[in-house]
């Protein structure tokens, strides 16, 4: 059911600091810090003091996996099916490292407006030959029709990893189409949750995704250092990682020579954990499950249709899909020199950013209130209209 207008900001409001002064609309990049973050970070430095290396076994060597089941009840998976690594290009290689690529069976697809981050990974486990790129072209910059991945999926394809938003435009991909049809040819599916986890309901388990990644900088408000992979369990003691440590041996405390793989998702661990990010980013993960997706997203709906007719009534220009069933949480608003309007806008502190060839990116979570989208878009014709920019400002600076 529809959240109310600004019920969910009248409830959680008062738990994000920043919110006091600041109209954050910024979620898609760095999420408030919710907080309680701030305690769990000295519960972290007062359990260091206390209990030194005691704290091993009292709980920070099981908390990769303890968080991921956090996470795991976000992306609808089973518990102990999600690890968490230090971030979403760790995960990426983590994921690569399990294949065996055949001259039969080498290529990964996946589309040209992936994250940056995400394409120098593949990028660079193809200058050894073994896999082969097909990088699906956009045909507007700012989306992937499904048909052309569809299209692009055959028997000769390992790999599909692919954005379930993509993070210039806000567009939301048919991921569910994709695994149908990548399993229908045996290949893999790689899904990165990053722009959507938190906002859009997630369903690992129904969908019989592979593999999910992301992290917690964005939507799920638990700040930088905590990736999460997924890894369903069909294939939790099937494959065997190369980019692995310690944590991914039978018995780490042995101190064998030889790795002895962990059963289950413990296998897909690595060194040792982050430890302070982990307690960081279990606050954003709460009250992310205390209000539930499903709710989140229904409010979400509401506040970028909201935007966009905001953004219609005042003639500046929506790059972002207008049908709700194609857009994540962000609303892109095309503007001549958005990188100085973004600056101006933090100058008068409403939270927004810009990427190069998608525009100002805007992305009310639940604690934005309905007041705050006016705002904002009054701030950009006021400032576009202006002409007082300074157009030297190169980019924003987050």
């Amino acid at each position: 059911m529809p959240a109310p207008t600004d019920e969910l900001s009248t409830r959680y409001r008062d738990r994000f600091p920043i919110l006091a002064d600041t109209t954050y609309l910024v979620s898609h990049s760095l999420g408030a810090m919710p907080a309680a973050a701030a305690d769990a970070v000295r519960e972290y430095t007062e359990t260091w003091a206390t209990r030194g290396i005691r704290a091993w076994a009292e709980g920070w060597w099981d908390m990769p996996l303890a968080i991921g089941d956090e996470v795991a009840k976000i992306i609808g998976a089973p518990p102990r099916t999600v690890a968490m690594h230090q971030n979403v290009s760790v995960c990426q290689s983590l994921v690569l490292s399990c294949l065996e690529p055949t001259p039969r069976r080498n290529r990964i697809v996946f589309p040209e407006l992936e994250f940056p981050s995400v394409m120098y990974v593949y990028e660079a486990h193809a200058r050894d030959g073994d896999v082969v790129l097909d990088v699906i072209r956009s045909p507007d910059g700012m989306t992937i029709p499904t048909e052309r991945m569809l299209e692009a999926i055959d028997e000769h394809t390992l790999l599909v990893p692919i954005s379930h938003v993509l993070f210039k435009s806000g567009y939301l991909q048919d991921a569910r189409a994709i695994v149908e049809r990548a399993h229908e040819v045996g290949a893999l599916v790689l899904l990165d949750t990053y722009q959507s986890a938190g906002t859009v309901p997630i369903d690992a388990t129904e969908l019989d995704v592979d593999f999910i990644v992301g992290g917690s900088v964005k939507w799920l408000c638990g700040g930088p250092g905590a990736g999460y992979l997924y890894v369903h369990p069909r294939w939790h003691d099937v494959m065997q990682p190369k980019v692995t440590g310690w944590m991914a041996h039978e018995a780490p405390f042995a101190f064998e020579p030889q790795l002895r793989y962990a059963e289950g998702i413990a296998r897909f661990l690595h060194g040792s954990p982050a430890v302070p990010a982990l307690y960081a980013a279990r606050s954003g993960y709460e009250v992310i499950n205390e209000i539930g997706v499903e709710r989140i997203r229904a409010n979400s709906v509401r506040m970028t249709t909201r935007l966009i007719e905001l953004a219609d009534a005042a003639g500046l220009a929506v790059t972002s899909p207008r049908d709700a069933e194609r857009r994540g949480g962000t609303v892109t608003i095309g503007a001549e020199h958005g990188a100085a309007v973004v600056a101006e806008l933090a100058r008068r502190d409403i939270l927004v950013d810009f990427r190069p060839g998608a525009g100002v990116r805007v992305s009310p979570h639940f604690y934005t209130s309905d007041p705050e989208l006016e705002l904002a878009i009054d701030a950009i014709c006021e400032i576009t209209a202006s002409g007082a920019l300074d157009t030297s400002v190169a980019g924003a600076a987050y």
